[in-house]
């Protein structure tokens, strides 16, 4: 064992010194410049690690005014409605843990209740690159007569760069369906479907210099179907009024981890 280990050190020793002559020949400039690479690379390694870990919690809630987004947010928040609420005018954001979640020692979700009014859309998209979902509420009472609005604003949603780059995936919550004469969930589907399929011919139809969606949706010569989208698009029901919320507690945890 002592003779192994004197052995090893003196092949320790010769490789030093063979290194140290090696870098006695090499230019200072030639040395610091591979040191700086090698820095350089071992940070951006570092940085890229770090990058991969850090996964988003945002939860963006967004949907036609009047379909209860706001109502939801304070029933995931608080499990209270806060008396019905009134249309926001301005953002509701806050980092929480789940009301139904309390008991648990679980991750935050940062969720933001985005405007529906067409005037103030465009603060959409100062959330939605850092979205790891997107929740799409619906009124399932007051469907029909919102049918093309909502299909409008979908479409827009389906056909951003910042979602479809990322393929965030996208809720459609169809809200107030605890009311017997609310629509189902399939029937909402399927009426936005067709609703997009005609949007996508009416606007493929406008010429090239008037078109303002980065990105065109479904297959060609195909009826449109949400499985045909880059990202992942599911239907839930809910009742915000109740808190009957489950469905949508669901895909927000499958995509912001515990």
């Amino acid at each position: 064992m002592q003779q192994e280990l004197e052995v090893w050190k003196e092949q320790a020793s010769h490789m030093w010194n063979v290194a140290n002559d090696y870098l006695r020949e090499v230019p200072p400039n030639q040395l610091y410049a591979a040191a700086a690479i090698a820095l350089f690379t071992t940070l951006l390694l570092l940085l890229l690690r770090l990058l991969k870990r850090t996964k988003s919690n945002t939860i963006v809630l967004t949907g036609l005014s009047g379909s209860g987004k706001t109502v939801i947010f304070y029933q995931l928040r608080d499990g209270s409605t806060h008396q019905g609420t009134v249309t926001s005018m301005e953002p509701n954001e806050d980092t929480f843990i789940l009301h139904s979640e309390t008991t648990k020692v679980i991750k935050p979700v940062h969720i933001v209740d985005v405007p529906g009014h067409s005037r103030l859309r465009p603060k959409l998209d100062e959330y939605l690159p850092l979205a790891a979902g997107i929740v799409f509420v619906v009124d399932a009472l007051d469907f029909l007569p919102n049918c093309r609005a909502a299909s409008e604003y979908l479409y827009d949603l389906l056909t951003k760069g910042s979602v479809v780059r990322k393929k965030i995936p996208l809720l459609i919550l169809c809200n107030k369906t605890d009311k017997v004469t609310a629509h189902t969930k399939e029937f909402i589907r399927r009426q936005i479907e067709k609703e997009i399929d005609k949007l996508r011919v009416s606007r493929n139809a406008v010429s090239d210099a008037d078109v303002t969606n980065e990105f065109t949706l479904g297959v060609p010569d195909e009826p449109f179907s949400f499985t045909q989208c880059v990202n992942k698009v599911t239907t839930a029901d809910a009742s915000g009024l109740t808190g009957e919320l489950s469905q949508l507690e669901e895909f927000i945890r499958e995509h912001v981890k515990p």
